[in-house]
């Protein structure tokens, strides 16, 4: 029986789920499958199909490949089959009048006046429905709002910045209130200091002036006392003059000191100035800002640069300067660079740095995502050319299956089950097996007028440059021509890149620059980046929608750019 690792639908992984090695499982070993026989409905790794094909060589086992022919798992089945109101039940019916889907219960609660209720068994008549179109229009929603939920986070990051710098805003002015109360305080102070020091002086003036009349009594009183019945006229006569005159003096002063004062010092507070700081609530009052944007954008919202840093994508084993012919960024913004030059693809981390490289022999062209964790490279070998598929395992990069292809391969792009690959004068469309679907553009007047390609998010519309003659070609998903962008600020178009909300980006390679189109490839939106930038024969580009970057790589040069966009 076939056996299934544990569901990840609960975990927002892009994958329901992943399978199990069954015999591997059997002794509790979790081991990823690679092969699945449709004939003991099992899975088996690597080491395990090995002893299966000894045992069993007419069966017949499927690879990663041809996953088409796995079963879907009961993790799958049990996610799709529950109802979203009644989750202990099963989807049985489908109520035609309501275009519902229902279990047991809904049918009874929701639908029993309903006059078409069938069994699910017998609504599915008719032409299957197209799942892959489907699936491209969820997987643009889910862009969209992983765009909207970041946009959040940002906005709850800009909230709590805005608080913070309010609060020291608030501090501020209290700041400023202390210190006009300090000054008042002190000039209050000073104030009564001087009152102080004033009435001291005046105390001690009339204390000075009655000890001095004090003395002055005193020794014309000793004075007498020596002198009476001394005999000496001259001298009685002198002092009962003094005495007389002091007296007379003392009499004034006394006369003029009889109520003495007492002094004291009281503060009397400024009744308005305590009076309006009652009547406040705050310093101030709190203001809220709303600034409307597009936060969800769209093939219509012009990139805007906010300012740029340079990354070198050099290793000490490098024998060559770096040759940055594809960027790519994975879902969970891991981002994969293409060095031509050197027969590398380079894995980097958050900050650019190069933290694994996967070496291919031979010159990588491009990269396009396959799914979470698999990309596609375009590598030119010495007699052929092909695809060779990467997983990034963590920080490893390790080699899958190759596909080889008669013609010349110079980009790759993909969408759900198709691969597209341009041959320098030809686009074509293959299988995911490597089947060819269908030619779907030919333009053989020069031997670069099908150079690179890119698919917008629904697969309804491809971008191919034309470097041979300065071109940017819109193609209906059948290959018809619908629009050629022309422009003297666009010289020999090396790569492109159509973002998950389907702005279309486009590197000039003889310009030095890279432009944004509209979402139809009609005409020019902005300019990005040029040569005052630092540019020099950009030739790849690539659109980082978590961190809002555009990446761009260039022909002969160590540095890629990262462009902080808004």
């Amino acid at each position: 029986m076939a056996t299934f690792s544990q569901s990840t639908v609960d975990k927002g992984c892009d994958s329901f789920t992943d399978f199990c090695c069954s015999p591997c499982l059997e002794h509790n070993i979790d081991q990823w499958a690679e092969f699945y026989c449709d004939n003991c409905l099992k899975f088996y790794c690597g080491e395990c199909l090995n002893l299966h094909g000894q045992l069993f060589s007419k069966h017949v086992a499927y690879g990663r490949g041809d996953t088409s022919k796995w079963p879907v798992s009961k993790e799958v089945e049990d996610f799709l089959q529950k109802c979203d109101l009644h989750e202990d039940k099963r989807l049985e019916m489908f109520c035609h009048d309501h275009s519902e889907l229902c279990c047991t219960s809904c049918a009874f609660l929701n639908h029993r006046l309903c006059a078409q209720v069938t069994p699910i068994s017998e609504s599915v008549d008719g032409p299957p429905p197209d799942l892959q179109q489907l699936s491209r229009k969820i997987k643009t929603i889910l862009e969209t709002l992983k765009k909207l939920e970041k946009n959040w986070n940002t906005n709850m990051q800009t909230v709590q910045a805005s608080y913070n710098k309010q609060l020291l805003e608030i501090r501020e002015p209290h700041k400023k209130i202390n210190t006009i109360l300090d000054n008042i305080e002190k000039n209050t102070i000073k104030e009564l200091d001087d009152k102080l020091t004033s009435l001291k002086a005046s105390i001690k003036t009339d204390a000075d002036n009655c000890s001095k009349l004090k003395n002055e009594l005193k020794q014309l009183s000793d004075a007498v006392y020596d002198i009476v019945d001394k005999g000496k006229s001259e001298h009685a006569f002198i002092a009962s003059r003094k005495c007389l005159e002091k007296l007379k003096q003392s009499e004034t002063y006394l006369k003029e000191n009889s109520s003495q004062v007492e002094s004291s010092l009281t503060f009397q507070a400024d009744i308005d100035i305590l009076h309006y700081l009652s009547k406040l609530q705050g310093l101030g009052r709190i203001v809220l800002s709303t600034v409307e944007s597009s936060v969800l954008g769209g093939t219509g919202h012009v990139f805007t640069v906010q300012g740029w840093t340079e990354h070198d994508m050099s290793i000490s084993s490098d024998l060559y300067r770096c040759d940055i012919g594809a960027v790519c960024v994975l879902s969970d913004d891991t981002t994969i660079v293409a060095d031509g030059s050197n027969k590398l693809i380079k894995l980097l981390d958050h900050q650019y740095r190069v933290v694994a490289i996967c070496d291919l022999s031979a010159p990588p062209k491009d990269i396009c995502q396959i799914t979470q964790n698999e990309v596609a490279v375009v590598v030119v070998y010495d007699k052929t050319q092909g695809v060779q598929f990467v997983d990034v395992n963590g920080v490893r990069l390790v080699k899958g299956r190759k596909l080889r292809f008669q013609h010349s391969c110079n980009g790759i792009a993909h969408n759900l089950q198709e691969l597209y690959l341009t041959s320098g004068t030809a686009l074509y469309k293959y299988s995911m097996k490597g089947a060819l679907l269908k030619k779907l553009h030919e333009d053989t007047s020069d031997n670069y007028t099908v150079w690179k390609c890119a698919v917008s998010p629904s697969g309804d519309t491809i971008f191919i440059t034309n470097q041979s003659h300065s071109k940017v070609h819109t193609l209906d998903r059948d290959g018809l021509v619908l629009n050629t962008f022309t422009d003297p600020d666009l010289k020999n178009p090396y790569g492109m890149h159509v973002t998950a909300l389907g702005q279309v980006l486009v590197c000039g390679g003889v310009s030095h620059n890279t432009l944004q189109l509209d979402g139809e490839g009609k005409k020019k939106l902005a300019t990005l980046a040029t040569k005052r930038e630092g540019l020099w024969i950009p030739q790849s580009v690539c659109y980082n929608t978590s961190t809002a970057s555009i990446i761009v790589g260039q022909l002969y040069g160590n540095q890629i750019f990262v462009f902080k966009v808004k």
